[in-house]
């Protein structure tokens, strides 16, 4: 593995040394599986990814994504971390749209530029699947919390690539309180579920500017809390555009039936703050609507985008 490169990057960041980190790894293609999880381990990073050709013929840049327990088949910010390595290290002519080969499919993810100059990469992720989750009993248990702590709506698993149990919360104070309990989360999330990330909303913030609270735990993968989770907030778009009465419930502006806004809008168009608890805040953009003129339950008819902020830290090589 000599003079092998390597790039970290932190991913939905609102400044360096925020977000969640990401370790890319370049031109991986004649490396064992289990060196890339034994790499991926060294980071002590949630996940680490892997570039096996930065020259495909297609222009579809086949990448491997690893936890500390196993390949995955997609998350969110490892796409959006490893598409900004692409374009920023490889690339000479800074495309606005890279096409990534991942373990669901080719997955897009393009550049977004705001009023002020800011850059913002984007994913398009996978249609979502919805499944029967837990009870509010059930959630509380998991999470160490009462049950009416958790608010009185579907707690769905929802998955765009990576199956997340979403467990809506009454207010801010529950989610700062909330802990995964071991007992209750084999039972109910290892056993009963097959090991699903745990994400906690909150229609409270933190910072003004953001306007749901979220927290993500992974315990399953070695990952006891993210700081920030694309997969999981892909997961929550659809959510609550699904959930549409629901999501106006917590004061979310969300059309009925998920629909396009009336100024045009995406029905779900908001900020998530994430990380907050473990000094990595974080920012991740949702946008999801239903299809216009298809059936609102149709899940294989949601638009589901996140993005947010890359920001390169260091670069290296392995000796």
């Amino acid at each position: 593995m000599t003079d092998r490169r390597f790039h970290t990057v932190d991913v939905f960041a609102p400044e360096r040394y925020a977000g969640n980190q990401l370790a890319v790894f370049h031109d991986t293609a004649d490396l064992a599986t289990a060196e890339l999880l034994a790499l991926t381990r060294e980071t002590n990073y949630s996940e680490a990814t892997f570039v096996e050709d930065e020259s495909p013929d297609d222009g579809r840049y086949p990448v491997r994504i690893f936890d500390p327990a196993e390949e995955l088949p997609f998350a969110g910010h490892p796409t959006i971390g490893t598409a900004a390595v692409i374009r920023e290290f490889v690339r000479d002519d800074d495309p606005d749209e890279l096409v990534l080969d991942l373990g669901v499919g080719d997955v897009r993810v393009w550049v977004e530029t705001d009023a002020d100059g800011t850059e913002r990469y984007w994913m398009q992720q996978v249609a979502p699947e919805f499944a029967a989750g837990l009870d509010r009993d059930a959630a509380a248990s998991v999470l160490g919390l009462d049950s009416s702590d958790v608010r009185n709506a579907p707690i769905d698993v929802v998955s765009t690539g990576l199956p997340t149990l979403v467990v809506p919360l009454r207010d801010l104070d529950a989610a700062e309180r909330a802990a995964t309990q071991p007992e209750a989360y084999q039972r109910e999330v290892v056993d009963g579920l097959g090991g699903v990330n745990v994400l906690v909303v909150a229609p409270e913030t933190v910072d003004p500017d953001a306007d749901l609270h979220a927290r993500v735990f992974a315990d399953w993968a070695g990952v006891p809390e993210d700081p920030a989770t694309g997969s999981a907030a892909g997961c929550l778009a659809a959510y609550l555009a699904r959930h549409d009465a629901d999501a106006r419930s917590m004061g979310l502006d969300v059309p009925e039936g998920g629909r396009e806004r009336a100024d045009g809008r995406d029905a779900v168009d908001f900020v998530v703050e994430q990380g907050i608890e473990m000094g990595r805040p974080s920012r991740l953009r949702l946008r999801a609507s239903a299809s216009d003129g298809e059936d609102p339950d149709d899940e294989d008819r949601t638009d589901v985008r996140v993005g947010g902020r890359v920001i390169p830290v260091s670069e290296g090589h392995l000796l």
